[in-house]
């Protein structure tokens, strides 16, 4: 994991921490089911780089970020790991993984904020006070705009990790998106492995009227 981190221009200091994370996750999944992906070399293009892709289509620094199903902490512990100027909190609903993520972080020196909390609950307690909210691997466009969007300020962005369906996707939400104050700004596409995967960049121009998010199984049933 190490050699392909640096390899890929990632500084010495960092990509041990990240191999140092990378190790720790494929020795608690076989304990607790934190990812499919278990070789290293894939933990470190599948995980890692991809979820680094976020430093890259967004300026990340100094920005207060949510990543929102964070599942065993990505995108949000690589970028926090190698944009420690990035005030991260790492949001999922399943707290047997927050607490994991609880014991790590600290003892790899990785500052990053762990919240146990459905998505469409915690917001009420931090409404678009985020420059930037990521979320990868989690559900479709049109429903995870809604919830998400709400958690980021006028002028922020939405960073939706996503693969070869990513444009089709950008498509089926566009009402979702409009609805919920925002607009595509771009898809950066970027090369992992053999296969190109893609982030939609959705820039907040409006807020969010405050009747969304609805409860989950409402967006669930009727995606806007």
């Amino acid at each position: 994991m190490y050699n392909i981190l640096t390899s890929a221009g990632i500084s010495p200091d960092k990509a041990k921490t990240l191999a140092d994370f990378g190790e720790l996750l494929i020795e608690k999944n076989k304990v607790m089911n934190l990812t499919a992906i278990t070789e290293p070399e894939k933990v470190a293009h599948l995980h890692f780089l991809d979820s680094l892709a976020v430093l890259q289509a967004a300026d990340c620094k100094d920005k207060s970020i949510i990543d929102v199903g964070c599942g065993a902490g990505f995108p949000g512990v690589p970028v926090a790991i190698c944009e420690p100027s990035a005030k991260v909190t790492l949001l999922d609903s399943l707290q047997k993984r927050m607490n994991w993520l609880s014991e790590v972080l600290p003892a790899l020196q990785v500052d990053a904020q762990v919240v146990a909390a459905r998505a469409e609950e915690y917001v009420t307690s931090c409404r678009e006070t985020y420059d930037i909210c990521t979320s990868r691997a989690v559900a479709r466009l049109n429903v995870l705009c809604e919830l998400c969007l709400p958690y980021v300020k006028l002028g922020g962005y939405f960073l939706a990790l996503k693969g070869a369906m990513a444009q089709e996707e950008a498509e089926e939400a566009k009402k979702a998106i409009h609805a919920l104050g925002g607009e595509v700004e771009t898809i950066y596409e970027y090369p992992v492995l053999d296969a190109v995967h893609r982030i939609v960049v959705i820039k907040k121009v409006r807020y969010t009227p405050k009747q969304y998010p609805r409860a989950f199984a409402k967006i669930k049933q009727k995606p806007l």
